[in-house]
């Protein structure tokens, strides 16, 4: 069912970092209820139930088509400009359904018959990778941004983990080894590394390059230098915990809470300025050109371009007790979640870092999601779901609550699904 048009109940290049990106989005707790979003449209999901989507109908804003295939779905991942769910048949059947682009994944024709007991799929620039229970890989949509992984395919045997930059994919395979595919110059070749990735745990990737934490917790770069690809200035990293990308820089949180960054300095790989805040850092967030980094006393610390969210000093005042920073990953703006169910914003206005229309319905926020330009945020007041959208209608920024109506008493039923 797709929704034209507030709430319901009643180097900027593309970049995926699935930890804290849109491809994998855990369900909410209360609700039950996922978001997933290509540069221009949204989709919104009953985990087991149905799906819905809004916005550019070109970018997978449009799901008439397929909606009769959109029941019990289990995931829905995202490239650019088109979505990709899984959906259970029965209860050890599954298909891929996709729509969007067609060349941008989201026709998943020529490969329809090697997606079964598909578990997760991830989503590049324009392609799609799906993993299999059996720890193969299947790769559509367009071969230059990582939709066709022949030279690769013997290798991809036993993978656990899938990551991607704008056009290559790399994957963790059982024995910590990484086969990588797509753009060389993206991330697509890690030969000249690879004698060193061993014992890989975790994968990030930026724009144009791919951060492997070890299970030392050093960290491996390769990739586009300009990117975050080249690291040597901070190889000596150890007891790296968690890592973070925008579209060309690294942010890596250390055990001890502090953050150390590069790549390009520009849009966030120099966070000289700001050092001194990045203690106690529980979170970090990324928009294409900026930081947000969320400390354990719930304050923010921004850095990068200031356009693009790296400056939050107008609304500095009201970010205390911030639980969680969601980030427009294609887009210029972060939004953060206070501790009382309320919103703040801040970055490219027109691209959701203003609210100000719909602050007043922000309340009880549960999840919010970011698209190119745009923002959604899942409210429950109790069973009472509500939908509320901000930024550039023509990405999503806008929504229909009459087609919402559906899943609305599909989640009401039951607020605490699994």
């Amino acid at each position: 069912m797709s929704v034209h048009g507030g709430h319901f109940d009643q180097w900027s290049q593309t970049y995926r970092d699935h930890e804290n990106g849109r491809d994998r989005d855990n369900p909410d707790s209360q609700t039950g209820l996922c978001l997933a979003a290509t540069q221009g449209a949204f989709a919104v999901w009953l985990v087991g139930g149905v799906a819905l989507t809004w916005g550019d109908p070109e970018v997978g804003g449009d799901s008439h088509d397929v909606q009769n295939q959109l029941q019990n779905v289990k995931q829905i991942a995202a490239s650019d400009y088109a979505f990709a769910a899984i959906s259970a048949v029965s209860d050890r059947v599954t298909q891929v359904v996709t729509w969007g682009e067609p060349g941008a994944g989201g026709d998943s024709n020529s490969v329809q018959d090697q997606l079964t007991n598909v578990c997760e799929i991830y989503g590049s620039h324009a392609a799609f990778a799906a993993l299999l229970a059996d720890g193969r890989v299947v790769t559509w949509g367009d071969a230059d941004y990582g939709g066709d992984s022949n030279t690769v395919q013997e290798q991809l045997t036993d993978v656990q983990q899938i990551r991607c930059t704008a056009s290559a994919f790399a994957v963790i395979c059982a024995d910590g080894h990484v086969v990588a595919w797509g753009d060389p110059e993206s991330g697509g070749d890690c030969t000249s590394v690879q004698d060193q990735l061993v014992e890989v745990s975790k994968l990030c990737a930026s724009g144009g390059a791919f951060a492997a934490i070890l299970k030392g917790g050093s960290v491996v770069t390769w990739g586009n230098p300009e990117a975050g690809g080249e690291s040597s200035e901070v190889q000596h990293l150890l007891n790296v915990r968690e890592v973070v990308a925008s579209g060309g820089a690294f942010a890596a949180i250390l055990a001890d809470g502090s953050v150390v960054t590069w790549g390009e300095p520009e849009i966030g790989g120099d966070s000289r300025a700001v050092r001194e805040h990045l203690k106690e850092v529980k979170q970090v967030a990324a928009t294409s050109m900026a930081f947000a980094a969320r400390t354990a006393g719930g304050r923010v610390v921004t850095w990068g371009q200031p356009e693009f969210g790296g400056d939050s000093s107008e609304v500095q005042h009201l970010l205390q007790d911030v639980q969680d920073i969601t980030a427009s990953v294609l887009g210029s703006a972060f939004a953060a979640t206070l501790t009382n169910g309320r919103v703040i914003t801040w970055g490219d206005a027109i691209s959701g870092g203003d609210s100000t229309n719909v602050q007043d319905q922000l309340q009880n926020v549960c999840k919010i999601k970011g698209s190119g330009s745009a923002f959604a945020a899942i409210c429950a007041d109790g069973s009472h779901l509500r939908l509320v959208t901000w930024g550039d209608p023509e990405s999503g920024g806008s929504s229909d609550i009459r087609q919402l109506q559906q899943l609305s008493m599909h989640s009401s039923a039951d607020p605490h699904l699994p």
